[in-house]
């Protein structure tokens, strides 16, 4: 039987309900909270690559891998001039999790490379553990959003012979 969760109390409510049988909280129509809740910052072990070819990547690219989080694996490819992070419906990288801001983080791609900016999310957006405004990508940065940590690979390694 499917069901709807409140946002305020964690009651499971039937489908279909417009007000929480528990605590009487509104839900909107997917049964999606529309607050977003506080989340701690966690440490990342060190881990290797994940066997990722950068040749496999086209010139002046990148991409960003999860790999903690509701979708651990997934690649997104950073082919546009801005991408966007988020937890509406419409970003460019979806992150449907209560701890990313509708609008969390725009990645830039220009002519020195790709940069990441946080565009006011409530928790913050974090390059190697750090919280940052914005700052500059490079291969193997680590990015965290609300819950979720991605690596940042590009096929214009600074490592790269090319």
């Amino acid at each position: 039987m499917a069901e709807v969760v409140c946002g305020a109390c964690g009651h499971h409510n039937a489908l279909g309900s417009n007000f929480c049988s528990s605590c009487g909280a509104a839900l909107d129509e997917r049964g999606v909270d529309s607050t977003t809740m506080s989340f701690p910052v966690e440490e990342l072990p060190s881990q290797e690559e994940e066997g990722l070819d950068e040749a496999e990547l086209p010139h002046g690219t990148g991409i960003l891998l999860v790999r903690r989080g509701p979708k651990a694996g997934s690649r997104y490819l950073l082919d546009k001039p801005v991408t966007t992070v988020g937890r509406h419906p419409e970003s460019d990288i979806f992150l449907d999790d209560i701890t990313v801001s509708r609008r969390h983080a725009e990645i830039r791609r220009g002519e020195s490379g790709y940069t990441v900016s946080d565009v006011g999310s409530l928790n913050g957006t974090y390059l190697n553990r750090e919280r940052i405004d914005d700052g500059p990508l490079v291969d193997g940065d680590l990015l965290q959003v609300g819950k979720f940590k991605l690596m940042f690979v590009s096929s214009d390694s600074p490592e790269s012979d090319g």
